[in-house]
Formats: structure tokens, sequence, C-alpha cells
């Protein structure tokens, strides 16, 4: 699965999510090595916590 990053990182320390793709700095160190399900379900949540960034 191709990476959700766009290559514009900043963490919010609220929640620890980037405020350009929505994952962790643990979601995106292990993004490669990550098993198929495990992606799928990390993405399923990027644009609910995208949208709760927008909000704050």
């Amino acid at each position: 699965m191709k990476s959700p990053c766009i290559e514009k990182c900043g963490f919010d320390r609220r929640t620890g999510w980037c405020k350009g793709c929505g994952r962790t700095v643990q979601e995106v160190r292990g993004w490669r090595k990550a098993q198929p399900h495990q992606l799928r379900k990390i993405s399923a949540e990027l644009p609910r916590r995208l949208a709760k960034l927008e909000r704050t």
C-alpha cells in the first residue's frame, strides 16, 4: 500500500498526529514493515484524524 505522506510533516503536540497525513511518528516509521491489515486499519483512521486536526 502506498504511503499517505504528502511531504507536509509537522506533528501536533496534543494528538501526536502528523498535520499532513494524520499518522503518528510510530506509524510513519513502521509503515514499510507493517502488515496489509495494519495499513488498512491506519488508513481508515486518517480522514477522521485529519478532520479533527482541522477543527482544532
